[in-house]
């Protein structure tokens, strides 16, 4: 099966969230099942600076760009996926991240820049740039790649198509002015096409044209055909429901292994957890705290976002810090929440220490000597740290959402009695109910022999890549065979 696998980030070449994660690893998963995977990638100046063979294999010209678009090729680092990255430096070749600029301002351009990658993806899909390869699938990832699908519905033959929405709330939307500025065939627009409330929505395109839509997890799959988590688009999603799954994301198991985490002071492993206590030490020293191993520490890393919950922590705090337990945050985000956090550290020097910024080594380290995570999400389409938390026996503390709902089990008096529970789950999206699984937290966390058992069994739970990958596999050969003609 010739598989090409279409996004607009990848780790460790360029990131800005989850999507590169997965974008970085999926792809090398499904390799090792079957071994003609294609990766293709804008050419940012980023992406070009990490990479040290590259050629240039073939010419694309996409209306909209007077120079014809170079296809370079080489391969992702670490593994063996072949890259291919669309060459435009009037479009690509740009300081700042890869959808803003510097100050954190979306490129006025950015439906040129998308349109035109998806262009030379459907160029390469089809085997018109003169390279004798052609796609059986084409896994296209998030608004930039919506319109691979809504073009290769064109094509008399074409390729089938996956379209996975990695979060809903993104959605590539631009006036009808865009839709005439891209020459985009007049068929593909309306309320059957790409029109969303008279903007040309990129996000339709991989939903209403794809042979079959994925979601990162499976209640995510159903949420989003709810109106709270469908943001617009839950009656098409639930008129397509029957080509809409959800696919847990894994995680890269040899990057986040507390056994051998080259970011990480003391190895430790479920058999011998010792290595866990020096780095929660080390964390504490680290950040500020005063160094003690026989009190609560909660870790949060991520983006300090109203949809990570966030703002219930903050309001949380005063019920929090009112026991004796330390806190431990990094990340950015909302300048608000930011201040927010950093007010409350001053208050609070030695119980709350914040860092703002990214750090991999401290993110890192925060998983490994934590003794909970905080991740209270109003919606979490996957997520990822709490995976990571579940690895290193750091026991997270969630809300009852997408894949946090998928990959912690709650413990209640029966999954306790089963052996099976793994963190502390609540429903509600306000501070009192964070507050009050914080609370059942600390009283399981008075019982040193349970903690070690809930953490042993946190730390077994499997979220490989290779699992999802197999799933995928079979997805593409459905999607084959229900190619829409």
């Amino acid at each position: 099966m010739h598989i090409l696998f279409a996004t607009s980030e990848a780790h460790p070449l360029i990131k800005t969230g989850g999507l590169a994660d997965v974008s970085g690893s999926l792809p090398a998963a499904l390799q090792k099942l079957n071994p003609d995977v294609r990766l293709v990638l804008p050419a940012y100046r980023a992406v070009l600076d990490r990479l040290d063979a590259v050629r240039v294999v073939a010419r694309v010209a996409v209306p909209g760009v007077k120079e014809p678009l170079r296809i370079l090729e080489s391969r992702m680092p670490d593994s063996d996926v072949a890259l291919w990255l669309v060459d435009a430096p009037v479009l690509f070749d740009r300081a700042g991240a890869p959808y803003s600029d510097p100050e954190g301002r979306d490129w006025p351009d950015n439906a040129l820049r998308f349109a035109s990658f998806c262009r030379a993806v459907v160029e390469l899909a089809s085997d018109r740039c003169g390279l004798g390869w052609r796609a059986d699938v084409v896994h296209c990832n998030d608004w930039q790649t919506g319109l691979v699908p809504a073009l290769l519905s064109l094509e008399a033959e074409r390729p089938a198509t996956v379209f996975t929405i990695h979060n809903l709330a993104y959605q590539g939307l631009f006036g009808r002015e865009a839709f005439d500025a891209l020459r985009l065939p007049e068929r593909l627009w309306g309320i059957d096409g790409l029109e969303f409330y008279d903007n040309l929505s990129f996000i339709k395109g991989g939903i209403v044209y794809a042979d079959h839509i994925t979601t990162v997890s499976p209640t995510y799959a159903e949420e989003i055909r709810c109106a709270e988590y469908g943001n617009g688009l839950d009656g098409l999603l639930r008129h397509r429901a029957d080509r809409l799954s959800g696919i847990l994301n894994g995680v890269d198991t040899d990057s986040w292994d507390p056994a051998q985490d080259p970011y990480i002071p003391h190895h430790f492993t479920a058999a011998k957890l010792a290595g866990k206590t020096q780095n929660k030490l080390a964390l504490q020293k680290r950040m500020g705290l005063t160094p003690r191993d026989d009190i609560p520490l909660f870790g949060l890393v991520g983006r300090l976002v109203h949809q990570k919950g966030v703002d219930l922590v903050i309001e949380a705090l005063p019920r929090l810090l009112a026991r004796e337990i330390q806190i431990v945050a990094l990340g950015t985000g909302e300048r608000e929440l930011e201040a927010a956090l950093k007010a409350a550290a001053t208050r609070h020097l030695d119980q709350l220490a914040v860092h703002i910024g990214y750090s991999e080594e401290l993110a890192h380290l925060i998983e490994a000597g934590s003794d909970l995570f905080l991740m209270p999400s109003r919606y979490e389409p996957c997520g990822l740290n709490q995976i990571y938390s579940l690895r290193y026996g750091t026991l997270p503390v969630v809300r009852r959402t997408g894949g946090l709902a998928d990959t912690v089990v709650d413990a209640d008096a029966k999954t306790l009695r089963a052996g099976t529970a793994t963190g502390f789950v609540f429903d509600r999206p306000d501070a009192d109910s964070l507050a009050d699984a914080v609370e059942r937290a600390l009283a399981q966390y008075a019982d040193p022999a349970a903690w070690q058992t809930m953490m042993r069994t946190a730390m077994a739970q499997d979220f490989t890549w290779e699992h999802s990958a197999s799933q995928y596999l079979d997805l593409y050969r459905q999607a084959i065979a229900d190619r829409n003609p």
